[in-house]
């Protein structure tokens, strides 16, 4: 099963080139078309929310349809075409509705995707196999913004980035078409008759997703941190996407490393991830550059256990049979609390610095008590 995770890794690489280099300058784009400030927020967070409320339902149609291949081609295929079409959008009302139906494809895929990766990676160990994908994923959001950057470098406009970005895009359908050839029944990899309640998903299902809620809620976004980076002048704009790059460093080594340990021993990664983005919190926002720097590193670890751990615990915490609803459900609980904590984190920032990480730290911590009566098999 190893080409199979290595081709889903490829369409997830180029597709967050072709989506994450969009992301990187629909702001600016938006701006250039006449919309207002209020616009562009009302667009990414109205994107993200349907986005996250698609999961719940497309999980639920894979595990009723079992037409994981469907949903995923329909996904991606909504998810990607948007980005070269943004090269002909002349209103900012037509360029927004596309933006948000970037996030609604990607949230139609994103359960069937999931479901059929913990099928195939049962026998490697589920947490290298979402390490490996995790990783090839962050690689594709670390080349997107530098493509882009190229292309203006050398272009000079936005909508020739957009049709650059086709390109990827093409060849991850492509990798994605090899990908269904090589494992077109990716569910008969699992056996499904394992002692699961009938009734709906588990106690320790729904407290491990309450604690990765919380984790997710206190998670501080990197927009903020970037805005604050520039507003206490510990940065200048040049620095920032460097330090960012430097963290998805760090997301590839823990998704792969953290996988890897996650499938002898799971529970002592997770709270591993858990003491990473804990301690990011004070290093970025209290450090100078240095401080900076090390807490962008905390920061990035974090994040590559969010992408593999906790994804390849929902996969032992579910019946097989109801995979596709765990990803969908999970994802929804969980982008909400990270919206929500996200605005609550962002409110205080305005108030009190020392509040806001105090708030970061203590939603995180929240989560240990959870997790703590949570039995991950490993």
């Amino acid at each position: 099963m190893y080409s199979f995770i290595l081709l889903l890794g490829l369409v997830s690489l180029l597709a967050d080139v072709t989506y994450e280099g969009a992301r990187s300058v629909s702001g600016p784009f938006l701006a250039f078309l006449g919309a207002s400030g209020a616009v562009v927020g009302t667009a990414a967070g109205l994107g993200e929310f349907l986005g996250y409320a698609m999961r719940l339902i497309s999980g639920k149609i894979a595990d009723k349809t079992k037409l994981y291949w469907p949903l995923t081609f329909i996904g991606y295929l909504s998810n990607l075409i948007v980005v070269p079409l943004l090269a002909f959008a002349h209103r900012w009302e037509v360029a927004a509705a596309l933006i948000v139906l970037e996030r609604v494809g990607k949230g139609i895929r994103t359960p069937a995707r999931d479901a059929m990766l913990s099928y195939a990676s049962k026998n490697i160990g589920r947490g290298f196999g979402f390490g490996i994908h995790e990783a090839m994923d962050r690689c594709g959001a670390l080349i997107g913004p530098l493509v882009v950057f190229g292309v203006l470098t050398h272009a000079g406009s936005l909508r020739t980035a957009f049709l650059w970005l086709g390109i990827p895009a093409l060849l991850a359908l492509g990798a994605l078409h090899l990908a269904k050839k090589s494992n077109p029944h990716p569910q008969t990899a699992e056996d499904t008759k394992l002692e699961f309640s009938a009734k709906g998903f588990s106690r320790s299902f729904w407290m491990f997703t309450a604690a990765s809620g919380l984790i997710g809620a206190g998670y501080v976004d990197f927009a903020l941190i970037s805005y604050h980076f520039q507003k206490q002048a510990i940065l200048s704009a040049g620095w920032i996407p460097l330090f960012y790059m430097f963290a998805m460093i760090g997301a590839v080594v823990f998704s792969l490393a953290g996988g890897k340990l996650f499938d002898r021993f799971p529970k002592p990664v997770v709270f591993t991830g858990l003491a990473l983005g804990v301690l990011s919190v004070p290093f970025v926002f209290w450090g100078g550059f240095k401080g900076a720097l090390i807490g962008m590193a905390f920061w990035g670890l974090g994040l590559g256990m969010q992408g593999s751990a906790l994804r390849s615990s929902i996969a032992h915490l579910t019946d097989p049979s109801r995979r596709g609803s765990a990803y969908g459900t999970f994802g929804v609980i969980f982008g909400l609390c990270w919206f929500l904590g996200s605005v609550l984190i962002g409110q205080l920032y305005d108030h009190s610095l020392t509040l806001t990480i105090l708030t970061s730290v203590a939603l995180q911590l929240l989560a240990i008590p959870l997790l703590l009566k949570v039995e991950i098999p490993a």
